[in-house]
């Protein structure tokens, strides 16, 4: 094989071992949090703080197949580490790089207050996937560290004003972590009817509940997102309702993952927070496309 081959094979097995097009539901945190605090969006400070967020989300996939890499050797063989083309030392570098990167982006963008929440996200994203993950504690750390990702927007001095975003955020990441559980073996159809209906209920919140605009068009647009995040996650629970496969689990996951697109959007409409809107909903088609080539679950 050429040395161009194999530098392609290398590029492919790290864009899988991060779940690089995942990657494209992480913004729209930042940027909801920023929005309900009330920062300028256009400030570069919130562009940071993102391509921050996105560095440290990607450490914990890396950290998660490290993590992983004895189950994925039975259940997930053709993953970047047990298919042996890359090795366990080296997807713990590429989380530890990550991690040092994503905190000395926040450190640039935001400054110590910026730290304030990017060292807690940071330290949230190692003890799931080192500690929690596999624990009856592993869903709300995860959940956690999401809603700490919206938080990272606001900064240490927003952290009221975002809580309610973070909130929503977290109870659709609660949800996301019941129906990961079953990907592997499948469930019966109780688990997607109840997440099902939690889905349902978190796209009303973000829907209803206050948000920092009193106007008219914001609140609208906020709920047709609101009603595309639960068309775009319910659809596939409601098919894995029908048939509770591992395969349409699986999907049903990754439309989760994708499917914060919409709900990130829906926050930031209540927050009057208008033009992200456009720009994070085109995000949703190319990562669903890309999620096709590369797995994001």
């Amino acid at each position: 094989m050429s040395r161009l081959g194999t530098r392609r094979d290398d590029l492919r097995a790290l864009t899988e071992l991060i779940r690089a097009p995942a990657a494209l539901s992480v913004p729209g945190d930042v940027i909801a949090g920023a929005a309900a605090a009330g920062w300028p969006l256009g400030r570069t400070r919130t562009a940071g703080v993102a391509a921050s967020s996105v560095l440290l989300y990607w450490a914990g996939m890396a950290l998660n197949d490290y993590a992983d890499r004895e189950i994925d050797a039975k259940e997930r063989p053709n993953r970047p580490i047990p298919s042996g083309r890359i090795s366990p030392q080296t997807a713990l570098r590429v989380a530890q790089s990550l991690t040092v990167g994503g905190l000395a982006v926040s450190a640039l963008a935001a400054g110590r207050r910026g730290l304030g929440v990017s060292v807690p996200l940071a330290a949230g994203v190692w003890a799931y996937d080192t500690v929690f993950k596999g624990t009856p504690a592993g869903a709300a750390s995860m959940a956690l560290a999401r809603g700490l990702n919206v938080l990272a927007g606001a900064g240490i001095g927003g952290v009221r004003k975002a809580a309610v975003p973070a909130g929503v955020v977290a109870a659709h990441t609660m949800t996301l972590m019941a129906l990961s559980a079953k990907e592997v073996d499948g469930s019966d159809p109780a688990l997607p009817a109840v997440t099902l209906a939690a889905t349902s209920a978190v796209g009303t919140a973000a829907a209803l509940l206050p948000g920092r605009s009193p106007r008219g068009r914001d609140k609208a647009a906020a709920a047709a997102a609101a009603a595309g995040y639960v068309a775009i996650f319910g659809r596939a629970q409601a098919k894995a309702v029908r048939k509770p496969t591992a395969k349409n689990l699986q999907k049903a996951v990754g439309a989760g993952i994708m499917s914060l697109i919409p709900l990130q959007s829906a926050l930031s409409g209540k927050a009057g927070a208008l033009k992200p809107m456009g720009p994070l909903l085109a995000a949703l088609p190319v990562g669903r496309m890309l999620g096709r080539k590369v797995a994001t679950t």
